[in-house]
């Protein structure tokens, strides 16, 4: 299959440009080690079984054995052999030379078994499965970096050719690159629901050797699905799993969900947390997400023509696989995702904040019936952030920079009010 332009190419190039090595971290079957291989200049597979045993044995004796080859060398899964860390950071240090090293895996590793963090030598950037541009089917005709940088952008009027079918079969299949190659729709589906299996049966106990049970991994994941894109305290959750099985500890729990962190399956979204009325009112526990839209369909059983029947939780699905993009393209724009909710249910599905301090309030909205609803909410709390500035003018906080409604349907225009309202499937970087 011909490669498909990645938003992490680019960040790939700067940071080989900057610094001596990066490391990609990121699922599994999300294209770490293909969108590597676009750049490296030679590679070495750490997982190849041919060769795996020799590798670990110089890796143990004399990890820059290891490291010779035509530059920037791609060790991949580097951390079957995690002394490779400080042995590539030894030799950036020694060679003084930028784009040396790209390392690629799929777990995060103890920092135990390193020496030092690589800090100014090793740069870390995270890859995800693919979004909707990146996989051609978001036109891209509207450009996040285009409406931060001119809020009179004209997008009225741009129209998007993806159907709620098509967005509910998308979230399905998920953005594995694999799921695009030229198979049937039934076999694209089977790539999300093996990968959950995977991590289930194997991947949960190998992160780091603990023995896990494979079906109190599916309960937990179970429980997330049920609670995805939600701010479900992880006592209802553990209740939520210790009804369908007998009673575990929060301690199992925890051990479990962060397993799954470490291998990039969950990943939560923070909380935005201004003071804007008081710190009491805001919540600020994490919004319960997965990194693809598809782990939660695949953990439900649910398939295309069950969610067309059953739009109240594709609603929940359509949330994860908009923060799935928004992660992607705030990435490719140096920035970074939270949300917003008070007590008083104020909120905004997600905050899209950008080094120099520029942000957008977004709020995420399936149908056109909820449009309203969701520009209501963006204007208040742009409201709220003006008073609490006209009560305090020492310490004045930003006023958001874009309200923007995502929204399933397919034309994209701007309010009266200034609330853009633009289809995922027109939004790119």
């Amino acid at each position: 299959m011909e490669y498909l332009k990645r938003i992490a190419d680019e960040q790939l190039r700067l940071r080989l440009e900057a610094f001596g090595a990066v490391q990609i971290k990121g699922p599994k079957w999300c294209g770490k080690t293909t969108t590597a291989l676009m750049q490296a200049k030679s590679v070495i597979k750490m997982q190849n079984p041919d060769t795996r045993e020799g590798y670990l044995a110089t890796a143990r004796t004399k990890p820059s054995v290891l490291l010779k080859g035509d530059t920037p060398r791609l060790i991949d899964e580097w951390q079957v052999a995690p002394m490779l860390w400080d042995a590539v950071r030894h030799a950036v240090d020694e060679r003084q030379l930028k784009g040396q090293f790209i390392l690629t895996g799929s777990t995060v590793i103890d920092n135990k078994e390193i020496m030092h963090t690589g800090t100014g030598r090793i740069s870390r950037m995270a890859m995800y499965p693919m979004s909707l541009y990146e996989s051609q089917e978001s036109n891209g005709q509207i450009s996040l970096h285009e409406l931060f940088n001119d809020k009179e952008l004209d997008i009225d009027g741009i129209t998007s050719s993806l159907s709620i079918e098509q967005l509910i079969f998308a979230a399905c299949r998920g953005g594995w690159p694999a799921s695009l190659d030229d198979i049937s729709d039934e076999a694209k589906l089977l790539i999300a629901k093996d990968y959950v299996n995977i991590i289930c049966e194997e991947d949960i106990s190998r992160v780091d050797t603990r023995q896990r049970n494979p079906a109190l991994t599916r309960l937990v994941l179970r429980s997330y699905a049920r609670n995805l894109c939600t701010l479900a305290k992880k006592t209802s959750m553990l209740a939520d799993v210790s009804a369908a099985t007998e009673n575990i500890a929060m301690s199992t729990f925890n051990d479990y969900v962060e397993a799954l962190e470490r291998l990039f399956v969950i990943e939560d979204m923070e909380a935005w947390s201004p003071a804007i009325r008081s710190k009491t009112v805001i919540r600020t526990g994490n919004k319960r997400c997965f990194v693809d839209p598809s782990i939660a369909v695949a953990v439900m059983g649910a398939s295309p023509k069950s969610l067309e029947l059953d739009m109240k939780t594709f609603g929940f699905i359509y949330e994860c696989l908009c923060i799935r993009d928004l992660r992607i393209y705030s990435q490719g724009l140096g920035g970074h995702l939270s949300y917003y909710h008070d007590r008083y249910d104020l909120e905004a599905d997600a905050v899209l904040h950008l080094p120099d301090g520029r942000y957008a309030l977004i709020e995420i909205k399936l149908g056109s019936r909820e449009i309203e609803e969701g520009a209501k909410h963006l204007l208040e709390l742009k409201q709220l952030v003006v008073e609490r500035n006209e009560r305090d003018k020492q310490a004045t906080l930003r006023v958001p920079d874009l309200l923007i409604v995502l929204t399933g349907g397919q034309m994209a225009y701007t309010r009266l009010d200034g609330v853009k309202i633009i289809p995922l499937g027109c939004l790119r970087d």
